[in-house]
C-alpha cells in the first residue's frame, strides 16, 4: 500500500482566509463544537454559516422537511441509489469508485448538501455483521483502495467526503458501548491500515468516529486514537465528528480532539464551564471550532451546482452492478443461449432486494426489476412465478407453480437471497443460510431435472456449499443498487461479461471463519482473538478449505499469466506480468499481487494483497501490467518499537487469479530496515548469540570460563539453554554474574549506536511458474 509522509504540508489543501475562531467568543466557540439539528451544524451570523450533512455512502438520502421524521429515515428526496460498498468494492475497479463518488457529489450540491457520510472502510471481521453491505472488504487494501477514491470522486465536486466509523467497528451487537479489545500489532495492520491509507492519499475533509470502546476508551473520547494518530502520525487535517449519538462526555470528547457532536444534546454549557473551571483548555475549544469554520470555507458554494442527468447517473448505476457481480459457479450455461425458453422464478426477480436497511435507505430515482427487463428481451420465452413469499411464510401453490414453470422450461433462473429483514443497521445475524422457503424451492425446481441458474442477492455472504454442486451457475448481484434489475439481465444474457470478484471469502460453514469464537463477544467486551489472521488470511496460512476465495470470479473468457519479474527501483521493487485474453470474447481480468514470507512457521500471515489492477481485452489481445512495491508493503508493526519495521529475509511475490490460485511466483530478498532489537539482561541466550554486536561480546566474555564452548556438548541441553535468558545464568557458575551481565549490556548498547538501513535489498533470480 502506496503511503505518502503524513505531515507533508504541501500535499495539504489550502484553505482560504476567513474568520478566525479566537475571535469569537468562548460560548459561540461552544456552540460551534455541536450541531443545531439533526442534520446541520450550528450557525455563528459574524462568522459562519450552517454545513449540511447527509446520509448515503451509495446515494444521498436528504430528508424530506415536510416529513417529520426526524431521522429522515422514513421519508427522503429522490436520489440515485448506487450499489453500496459491499458491491461496488467486487468491481475492484478504483475509476468506477471515483466516477460514483463524482456523481454523489453533483446530487448533493444539487439538493444543498455539503458533506456526503461515507464511505464506511471498517473491515469484514465476520460475515455476520450486520452492517457488512456498507463495508467493501475483509482486506484493508482493497478497502483503502476504493475508499480513497470514493473520497476522491466527492470531494472534486465541493462536497466532503466523511470516512467512517473510525475505528474498530466491526459489529452491531451492542454496538454503543462494547469494548473491541484488539492488540497493537493487529489495530495497526488490519482495522486502522485503511484509515491511514485514505487518510494519507485521498486528504478527507471530515472523519467520523464509531460508537464502541476500543481497549476501553469510546473512540469519541480517544485522545491517542483522534489527536495523537489521526492529526499527529497521520498528519489528518480536516474535521472530526461524531456518529449519531456517540458522544458519552462532551468534555471528554473536545479534549480529545472530537470537534462536532452530531446531533446536538443541548450541552454546549459543559463546555464553557469545564474551561472556566480549568478542567478543558480554552485552545481544545478554540481549535475544534476553527475546524468547523475551515469546512464551511472548504464547502463554500461560489456558483450554483451544475445541473445532473438522472438518466446518466442510473446508467452509471447500471454500469457499477454489472461490474461487481460475481460469478461464482459456471458450466456454460452462461450467457443464455439464443432461442432459449427460460423460466424466471422468485420473488426477488420482481420484487428486488437493491440496497441494505437502516440509515443509509435511499429513495431511488427509478427502480429496474430484473424480471420487467427479461420478459420485455425474451418476449414469450420467458415465464415467471413468485415461488415464495418474501416474509417466509410457506405457499404450496407458488411453489407448485414454479416447478411447473421450471420443469417447462430449458433453464431456471431462481432469484434467491435475504429479505432486508434478516440483514441490517442494528444487528448482526446469526447464521449464514437463505430463507427456508427458499432453499425448499431450490430443491424443488433442481429436482425437475431442468439446468438451475442461481441469482442472490444479499448484503453479507451466504452459505452455498450445501446446494451448489446441484445448480449449473451461480451469479451473486449483491445488493445491486437501483440499476440492479438491468444490469443482471445484461449478464445473463451476455451483453456484458462478469467481471466482478471476491473480497470476502465464502466459507464452508460459519465454523470455519476465524473470528467464529470470538464474535460477537459477551458481557459487553469483544475480544479479537484471531489477531491478523482475518478472511483469506487465517484459511490460506491454515489451509482450511473454503466455498469460495476471495479474490475468485469467472468471466465469459479466460486468462493467461506469463513473463513476471520483479525489477529494483528505488527502494523497492517494481513488478510487471503479461496477462493475455485466451478467449473469444471482450472480458475482464483482475491481476491480484499478493506478497508473503517464503518459508514455514513465519509469525505472519501466509500472503497478503499489495495491488490490483483490472484490465479489459479484447479476445487474443495482451497487457503488460506493473505494479510498484515499497518498503511498506513487506512491513509489519513492531509493538517494541512502536513503528512499522521491515525485517530482513526472502519474500515471494505472487500474482493471482485469487487468493487460492496463484499462476506466477518469485522471491526477492529484502536487506530489511537494519534494525535490531535492543538487547537487555532478560534477552535469550539465543537472542545473544543472533546479534551481530552482542554474540561477540558475550563469546569474548566467556572465553576465558572453563565451561563448554557455546554451541557444543548434547543438543537438547544446548537447545535449553538457548531459551534462557541471560540474567538466569548467574546462578549456572559460568561466568555470568550480575556484574558481567551488566557490562554486556552497557558494551552492546554502546556498539548499536547506528542508523538503520533504508529498506529492502536485491531481487532474487528465482521465478517459477506454479503447477495449478
Amino acid at each position: 500500500m502506496d503511503q505518502s509522509p503524513a505531515a507533508d504540508a504541501s500535499a495539504a489543501e489550502a484553505i482560504s482566509p476567513g474568520a478566525s475562531a479566537a475571535g469569537l467568543s468562548l460560548p459561540e466557540r461552544a456552540s460551534l463544537t455541536s450541531g443545531s439539528g439533526t442534520w446541520t451544524t450550528t450557525a455563528v451570523p459574524s462568522a459562519v454559516r450552517e454545513i449540511t450533512v447527509s446520509d448515503g455512502p451509495h446515494g444521498i438520502r436528504r430528508q424530506d422537511a415536510a416529513s417529520g421524521d426526524a431521522l429522515g429515515l422514513l421519508h427522503s428526496l429522490p436520489a440515485t441509489c448506487f450499489p453500496p460498498a459491499v458491491t461496488l468494492g467486487s468491481s475492484w475497479d478504483p475509476d468506477l469508485a471515483r466516477r460514483i463518488g463524482a456523481a454523489l457529489a453533483a446530487e448533493a450540491a444539487s439538493l444543498g448538501v455539503d458533506v456526503v457520510l461515507g464511505p464506511g472502510v471498517n473491515i469484514k471481521r465476520s460475515p455476520l455483521c450486520g452492517r457488512n453491505f456498507e463495508y467493501f472488504s475483509e482486506d484493508p487494501h482493497l478497502t483503502g483502495v476504493m475508499g480513497a477514491a470514493l473520497v476522491e470522486g466527492v470531494q472534486s465536486g465541493g462536497v466532503g467526503a466523511c470516512v467512517k466509523h473510525f475505528a474498530v467497528n466491526n459489529q452491531e451487537t451492542d454496538r454503543m458501548r462494547v469494548n473491541a479489545e484488539v492488540d497493537e500489532r493487529t489495530l495497526r495492520e488490519i482495522y486502522l491500515a485503511a484509515f491511514e491509507h485514505i487518510v494519507r492519499t485521498a486528504r478527507p475533509w471530515t472523519v467520523m468516529t464509531s460508537y464502541n470502546r476500543i481497549n476501553g476508551v469510546y473512540a469519541s473520547e480517544n485522545r491517542w486514537l483522534l489527536t495523537d494518530l489521526l492529526r499527529g502520525e497521520w498528519g489528518f487535517d480536516g474535521l472530526v465528528m461524531s456518529d449519531w449519538g456517540a458522544v458519552n462526555d462532551r468534555v471528554a470528547a473536545v479534549a480529545a480532539g472530537l470537534d462536532l457532536e452530531m446531533p446536538p444534546t443541548g450541552t454546549d454549557d459543559q463546555i464553557v464551564a469545564a474551561v472556566a473551571d480549568g478542567r478543558l483548555a480554552e485552545d481544545a475549544v478554540t481549535a475544534a471550532a476553527q475546524r468547523v469554520l475551515d469546512l464551511a470555507r472548504r464547502t463554500e458554494r461560489t456558483a450554483p451546482p451544475p445541473p445532473w442527468s438522472p438518466d446518466e447517473h442510473h446508467a452509471l448505476a447500471r454500469e457499477a452492478a454489472a461490474a461487481s457481480a460475481v460469478l461464482l459457479k459456471n458450466d456454460g450455461v452462461l450467457p443464455l443461449a439464443p432461442g432459449v425458453r427460460v423460466a424466471v422464478l422468485g420473488e426477488l426477480a420482481r420484487t428486488p432486494r437493491y440496497q441494505g436497511h437502516g440509515s443509509s435507505h435511499v429513495v431511488p430515482t427509478r427502480l429496474d426489476d430484473a424480471w420487467s427487463v427479461l420478459a420485455e428481451r425474451l418476449g414469450g420465452r420467458a415465464a415467471f412465478a413468485a415461488g415464495y413469499r418474501l416474509d417466509g411464510t410457506d405457499d404450496p401453490g407458488l411453489l407448485r407453480e414454479a416447478v411447473d414453470a421450471a420443469a417447462g422450461a430449458d433453464v431456471a433462473l431462481l432469484f434467491l437471497g435475504l429479505p432486508a429483514e434478516e440483514e441490517s443497521e442494528g444487528f448482526d445475524r446469526t447464521h449464514l443460510d437463505l430463507p427456508a422457503v427458499q432453499l425448499g424451492l431450490l430443491d424443488a425446481v433442481a429436482a425437475t431435472g431442468t439446468p438451475v441458474v442461481v441469482v442472490l442477492a444479499n448484503g453479507g455472504v451466504v452459505s452455498v456449499a450445501p446446494w451448489r454442486d446441484g445448480v449449473a451457475a451461480i451469479l451473486e448481484t449483491w445488493l445491486p443498487g437501483q440499476a440492479g434489475g438491468s444490469a443482471t439481465a445484461d449478464l445473463l444474457l451476455g451483453v456484458t461479461s462478469p467481471s466482478g470478484r471476491l473480497t470476502e471469502t465464502i466459507p464452508l460453514r460459519l465454523a470455519d471463519t476465524p473470528s467464529y469464537l470470538h464474535f460477537p463477544g459477551s458481557d459487553g467486551r469483544v475480544v479479537y482473538g484471531e489477531g491478523r489472521y482475518v478472511g483469506y488470511r487465517y484459511h490460506q496460512t491454515l489451509d482450511v478449505p473454503v466455498a469460495y476465495p476471495f479474490g475468485h470470479g469467472l468471466t465469459y473468457s479466460r486468462f493467461g499469466h506469463s513473463a513476471l519479474d520483479a525489477v529494483r527501483a528505488g527502494d523497492g521493487w517494481e513488478v510487471g506480468v503479461t496477462v493475455t485474453n485466451e478467449g473469444d470474447r471482450f472480458a475482464h481480468e483482475v491481476v491480484q499481487l499478493y506478497v508473503g514470507p517464503d518459508g514455514p512457521h513465519a509469525d505472519r500471515p501466509r500472503r497478503e494483497l499489495r495491488g490490483f489492477r483490472k484490465v479489459g481485452l479484447e479476445p487474443g489481445a495482451s497487457a503488460r501490467v506493473t505494479f510498484e512495491l515499497r518498503p511498506r508493503d513487506f512491513a509489519e508493526w513492531s509493538v517494541s518499537r512502536g513503528r512499522w519495521s521491515v525485517p530482513a529475509g526472502t519474500f515471494r511475490v505472487e500474482i493471482g487469479a485469487s487468493a487460492a490460485d496463484v499462476r506466477l511466483a518469485t522471491t526477492v530478498t529484502c536487506d530489511g530496515d537494519g534494525h535490531v532489537d535492543e538487547l537487555g539482561p532478560m534477552s535469550t541466550l539465543r537472542e545473544w548469540l543472533d546479534h551481530p554486536v552482542g554474540s561477540k561480546l558475550l563469546r569474548d566474555a566467556l572465553s576465558t570460563s572453563p565451561t563448554p564452548r557455546l554451541g557444543q556438548g548434547d543438543s537438547a541441553l544446548v537447545r535449553l539453554a538457548l531459551g534462557i535468558p541471560l540474567k538466569k545464568f548467574q546462578t549456572f557458575g559460568i561466568g555470568l554474574s550480575t556484574d558481567v551481565v551488566d557490562r554486556l549490556v552497557a558494551a552492546v548498547r554502546d556498539h548499536s549506536a547506528r542508523e538503520e538501513q533504508p529498506a529492502c535489498g536485491k531481487q532474487s533470480a528465482r521465478e517459477e511458474q506454479d503447477a495449478r
